[in-house]
């Protein structure tokens, strides 16, 4: 398999977070409301979601180092899988203006949301179906925040598409490493199907075929 990389915990890191008062503030309605993935899970309340979509320019320094370590050339093929606003590939899109850049996502809302130059490179789609692209079209396939939202056997689907349709790969997915940050995933998770330790998501992964480069982050 791949590197353990260090792309994004540092910004998970920077965001505060009330893990007991969010488990308190009847979650399960929140579950429910988030997991439809539209105006509450973006815009709305923060109980439900991300409590309104600012951005703020913080994917600029991750576009720059995938492109540094996958050696992503100026006419590179690139896919998100689960790309929600699009703004990692927004950003890739400042630096490499010729790159041939896709995503997709499973709401319709955060498309609707995204920022127009990308827009339509983006497509309504899901992770854990087949993918509409041939074998190693991409250049570098990612997929950040998306996998722990998925069933066991749809985990299994969208890896071994991952693998299937990109030379390079790499993905971030939610962790623990201790019974505090079990209990602090729990609280605060809205979404996610998929529990596991980073032992566990090893496995998995190479279970499931997947030879790429992986990310966790931890809710400490």
């Amino acid at each position: 398999m791949g590197s353990l990389r260090n792309f994004i915990t540092s910004l998970h890191q920077s965001t505060e977070r009330d893990y007991v008062g969010r488990m308190m503030d009847e979650k399960v309605s929140c579950m429910i409301k988030a997991k439809e993935y539209e105006y509450d899970y973006w815009d709305g309340d923060r109980r439900c979601g991300y409590g309104g979509y600012k951005y703020d320019g913080r994917w600029k320094s991750v576009a720059q180092s995938l492109i540094d370590i996958y050696q992503l050339g100026p006419r590179a093929r690139i896919l998100d899988v689960g790309c929600g606003m699009a703004h990692l590939l927004y950003e890739l899109q400042q630096l490499l203006p010729d790159a041939e850049l896709s995503g997709f996502d499973v709401s319709r809302y955060a498309i609707q949301h995204s920022p127009e130059t990308i827009r339509d490179k983006l497509i309504n789609y899901r992770a854990e179906d087949i993918y509409p692209f041939g074998d190693d079209y991409f250049d570098l396939v990612m997929s950040i925040s998306t996998l722990h939202n998925l069933r066991i056997f749809e985990l299994d689907t969208a890896l071994r598409e991952i693998e299937r349709v990109g030379k390079q790969a790499y993905i971030l997915v939610e962790s623990f490493r201790n019974e505090r940050e079990l209990f602090n995933l729990q609280c605060w998770g809205l979404t996610p199907y998929a529990f596991f330790d980073p032992a566990s998501w090893i496995w998995l992964l190479r279970h499931f075929g997947y030879s790429g480069d992986y990310e966790f982050i931890y809710f400490e």
